[in-house]
């Protein structure tokens, strides 16, 4: 796994009245998803495409692994990065399985070898090898074009994905669909993954960390928990709603508030998971009328939860 690390990174563009990046540093640490948030125009893509060199720092220098990518040749650092954006980027003229083979090739993958990793990545992403393989992209919805982009990006096994705004431009169903298969493939892969996105809900939901920008700078680069309940300032506050209970119920799980009870006790028909997030256990307390819900881990009985740990949970927020 791979470290990427910015220091002092700076970037203005010629003509440009103020810098796209001011003096970034930071450290993105080994297996973490870390988002890039913030509005319209704060550097967010810049400061991504500089990592595989689409755009080249006025100042500064960017390590991977610890090395200075500027020493490494363009073509070698590219094959090291899989690169996700909006709307997929998938050649039209070739079919799924020879989207999906572009960078095997480019590494001198042998046939054998680069066909059964199409077939790996497709089961991976949860679409047919056998129904899929041969389609073009326009055969595709949107939802499942965005797939074989990732499939894509996976296809050399990198150990860095940038990723941006891959779900922009897909309705909200499908986006949160295609959320879940990021975390999903995380959990399997450990990738080190740039972010980035202008949805706050998606940043809150994905990331291990979050990168906040304003006019280029790094405002605050925390866990998603400290951000919202300890926003570094006045615009980081309004950026994430820190105000807003439905999204600090959403950072608490029901097993960090549940009260464990022995297998053999019994609580309320309503059932939720362990894993559950507090704004679904709200949500379900007040659609069943409940006032308490069983904590299950698959088939067994681990806890309960009610209305007033929720309200503990919240109360943390305050002042």
């Amino acid at each position: 796994m791979s470290t990427i690390h910015f220091e002092q990174v700076f970037l203005k563009f010629p003509g440009a009245s103020h810098p796209a990046v001011n003096n970034c540093t930071c450290e993105i640490e080994a297996g973490q998803l870390v988002v890039i948030l913030g509005p319209s125009g704060c550097g967010k893509t810049t400061l991504l495409k500089m990592v595989n060199r689409l755009y080249e720092p006025t100042s500064g220098k960017i390590y991977l692994s610890g090395t200075d990518i500027r020493e490494l040749k363009v073509t070698k650092l590219r094959q090291q990065i899989g690169y996700v954006i909006q709307q997929s980027g998938l050649f039209p003229h070739m079919t799924v399985a020879q989207n999906i083979a572009v960078v095997p090739k480019l590494l001198g993958w042998s046939r054998t070898k680069y066909q059964a990793r199409i077939d790996q990545l497709l089961e991976l992403i949860e679409l047919s090898p056998q129904e899929y393989r041969n389609r073009y992209p326009s055969q595709l919805s949107g939802g499942q074009q965005q797939r074989v982009g990732l499939a894509r990006a996976l296809a050399g096994d990198p150990k860095v994905m940038l990723m941006d705004e891959p779900f922009g431009a897909i309705d909200a169903i499908t986006r949160k669909t295609l959320q879940d298969e990021i975390l999903r493939l995380q959990c399997q892969l450990k990738k080190t993954i740039l972010f980035v996105s202008h949805d706050v809900e998606e940043a809150l939901r994905l990331a291990d960390k979050i990168m906040i920008l304003e006019k280029g700078r790094i405002v605050q680069f925390d866990t998603p928990l400290n951000i919202l309940t300890r926003p570094a300032n006045n615009f980081v506050y309004k950026l994430v709603g820190a105000d807003d209970l439905l999204r600090q119920l959403s950072l608490g799980k029901v097993e960090a508030v549940m009260k464990e009870i022995p297998q053999q006790a019994y609580g309320s028909e309503s059932t939720i998971t362990r894993d559950a997030n507090l704004r679904q256990a709200l949500s379900l307390l007040l659609q069943t009328g409940a006032q308490t819900l069983t904590v299950v881990d698959g088939e067994k009985t681990v806890g309960v939860i009610t209305m007033e740990d929720i309200r503990n949970f919240a109360s943390r927020f305050k002042g």
